[in-house]
Formats: C-alpha cells, sequence, structure tokens
C-alpha cells in the first residue's frame, strides 16, 4: 500500500479536508459562544391593541436565548405567542444584530360560553376581555368555527333591520336558537337555519314589527308559517251563541 501514490494521495486530501472541517467547526463554535454578535435591539413591526409593551419587553428579556447567530427563531416565535392576545408571530434576523417581530393579534367576535374568546378565523384563544359588546356563543366542543360562520351570516341577514344576534345557542341536537338584541327569541331548529332567518326577517319587515304587542318568542321550524308568542296578547271573547230557534 505504501508504494501506491495514487492511494497516498487519497488518503492525505482526506486528513486535510478532515482537519479543515476540524478547524472550522471549532471556529464557527467560538463564534457562536464568544458573544460577538449579541441581539442588540428587538424590532416590533406591528400597531398592537391589547398586547403591552411591557409583555413584550418581558419576553424579549426572559426568553430570547442565545446571539444573533444561534437564536432559535421558532423557540422565540413560540415565546412571544403564548401571550393570550397573540395570535401569529414572525421573527426574522436583521443583520447585524437585529431581530423583526410582526404580531398578528387575535380579532375578537364573540365570546365562547363561560370562558373564553372565539376570534374571525373560528379559532378559540383564552384571553380576558372587558368589552361587554360581544355576542355569546354557546355551542358544543369543536363547533366554534361553525358558530362563527353562523354568527357572520345571521349578522349580515339581520342587517338590514337593524337587528343584531345577542347570543347564539348550538345544542347537541344541532339545533339552532338565537337571542336578539331587541329580546326576541328565534327558535330555528335543526335544518336551514339561514333560510328560516331570512323568512323572520321578511315577516318582521311586513308584518311583525308593526304589531302593537311586545313578541318574545319567534317558532320558525314550522314550513309554512311560525308562531308568535307575544305575552301581552289577549284574543277577543267569542260571542254568545245564541239559541236555535
Amino acid at each position: 500500500m505504501w508504494d501506491n501514490y495514487r492511494l497516498l494521495r487519497f488518503f492525505a486530501n482526506l486528513l486535510i479536508l478532515a482537519a479543515f472541517a476540524m478547524l472550522a467547526s471549532a471556529a464557527w463554535l467560538w463564534v457562536t459562544q464568544s458573544g460577538l454578535f449579541p441581539v442588540r435591539s428587538v424590532h416590533i413591526r406591528s400597531k398592537l391593541t391589547h398586547v403591552t409593551q411591557e409583555q413584550l419587553r418581558f419576553i424579549a428579556e426572559h426568553e430570547l436565548r442565545g446571539s444573533f447567530l444561534t437564536v432559535n427563531l421558532n423557540n422565540t416565535r413560540g415565546a412571544f405567542e403564548k401571550l393570550p392576545w397573540v395570535r401569529k408571530v414572525l421573527v426574522q434576523r436583521v443583520w447585524p444584530d437585529r431581530l423583526d417581530i410582526s404580531v398578528e393579534e387575535h380579532i375578537a367576535v364573540a365570546r365562547w360560553g363561560e370562558e373564553g374568546l372565539v376570534n374571525s378565523y373560528g379559532e378559540w384563544f383564552d384571553a380576558a376581555s372587558s368589552s361587554q359588546t360581544l355576542p355569546l356563543l354557546k355551542g358544543p366542543p369543536e363547533s366554534h368555527a361553525e358558530m362563527t360562520a353562523a354568527l357572520t351570516a345571521f349578522r349580515r341577514t339581520l342587517k338590514p333591520l337593524t337587528l343584531a344576534p345577542k347570543s347564539i345557542t348550538l345544542s347537541e341536537r344541532r339545533a339552532w336558537q338565537v337571542f336578539l338584541d331587541n329580546g326576541i327569541w328565534l327558535d330555528l331548529g335543526r335544518q336551514d337555519a339561514l333560510p328560516r332567518l331570512s323568512k323572520f326577517a321578511n315577516s318582521w319587515q311586513n308584518d311583525l314589527s308593526r304589531l302593537p304587542f311586545r313578541i318574545e318568542y319567534v317558532d320558525l321550524r314550522y314550513p309554512n308559517g311560525l308562531a308568535v308568542k307575544m305575552p301581552d296578547y289577549k284574543p277577543s271573547k267569542a260571542a254568545k251563541l245564541k239559541p236555535a230557534a
């Protein structure tokens, strides 16, 4: 083997390459561990409503690990996404010492049951809200997206009437009930909820809104009509029957 010039040159080149790889690895390790490239600034690029500067500063001071070259962007993103009102975060390196962070906040469209909120994507999230104007949604687990879509459609149907849902309930049997902001309960049943709400809208414009009685409940489950509960309505007494001649 020692007389094989080509084989000796191959092993020599292999040793040189291994030495260069070891030197490069050692150099990279020294650069990343030496603190020569610290993260000197964190720039938040988004205009925020619910997330405070104090919360962001706390995350930046306590959760960022490593230098500009070694900081784990996925871990950094996850740390910021732990904040209650944060939905999504994008983290980017900007040479030589800055992190740019784009924060997308949740846009709450409704309260969910006794706890939590639902955003515009139909996603549940846990955050405190002082708003008392959000409608209330109550439904089976994992029905957040379905009920959020229904809320949007119901609002659109009721908007010309200057009415809006105050709460929407979806039962385990998939039956819909809507409580309006004027105090009326609507029973939409399990099928054709939106067409039945449209039927109510037409009846409200043409007849119901003109009645001189307070309406408490409207049952829209009938195929060819509806039933209305009016507590103040008193039917007139039937005329007395005349005795037969």
